[in-house]
């Protein structure tokens, strides 16, 4: 299979080929301590295999193989360990949803984009659920980290307002089904397809016009 053009050897579109409206993907951080970066992976691991509960400074520690007092001398606290696996998460769904919306020959990149996500967010709950859920301190993440992660909503709406909307449809979307909270027999892939052709039919009204405005 040709590779697109439009995309590095990871998927991922290079700076010259971006969307209008796509911003460029931010660098990640210098080359961290093995021991740093053996304690997200860690951390991830435990995270997602155990649950929120679990991820201890000790259960890392034992993860290890190391004595807890160990990892203080690479983070703070426990929450200085989350911030590094939010930092991982944010990475993981922007370079997932930007892949989205470059699919080669995607017809719908919005019902694209929202079925990546939800298809990413349901198999890694316990990761989704710290990144997105409860106070984000974004002012000690990496600059730009945020915007580029949240920016395929807004190449695909166009609108800043609609991006937001679509994301908060599909976040409480997937928090929802995560917790169980549909009624059985719930017709969800139908569900998201009615939000996906509501939001389109937004778009479009607001495209068609060129007003911004919804009548």
């Amino acid at each position: 299979m040709t590779a697109d053009p439009r995309t590095r050897g990871d998927g991922l579109p290079t700076n010259e080929e971006l969307l209008p409206g796509e911003v460029r993907r931010p660098d990640r951080p210098s080359a961290r301590p093995r021991r740093v970066a053996e304690t997200i992976a860690a951390a991830r691991k435990v995270l997602e295999d155990e649950g929120p509960g679990a991820l201890t400074m000790r259960r890392l520690a034992d993860e290890l193989g190391i004595r807890a007092p160990s990892l203080y001398k690479h983070f703070e606290s426990k929450a200085a360990v989350e911030l590094a696996v939010i930092e991982e998460a944010l990475f993981d769904i922007g370079d997932v949803t930007h892949r989205a919306i470059h699919e080669p020959g995607a017809v719908d990149p919005l019902l694209d984009l929202l079925t990546t996500y939800r298809r990413y967010c349901l198999s890694h709950p316990n990761l989704y659920r710290l990144a997105t859920i409860g106070h984000l301190p974004r002012e000690s993440l990496p600059p730009g980290l945020e915007d580029w992660a949240g920016n395929p909503w807004f190449v695909v709406t166009g609108d800043p307002h609609s991006a937001q909307a679509l994301w908060s449809f599909a976040h409480g979307m997937v928090v929802l089904e995560l917790d169980d909270r549909y009624p059985q027999g719930s017709d969800l892939e139908s569900t998201w397809r009615a939000g996906a052709a509501a939001f389109e039919r937004l778009t479009a009204q607001r495209r068609g016009d060129g007003s911004g405005r919804v009548a």
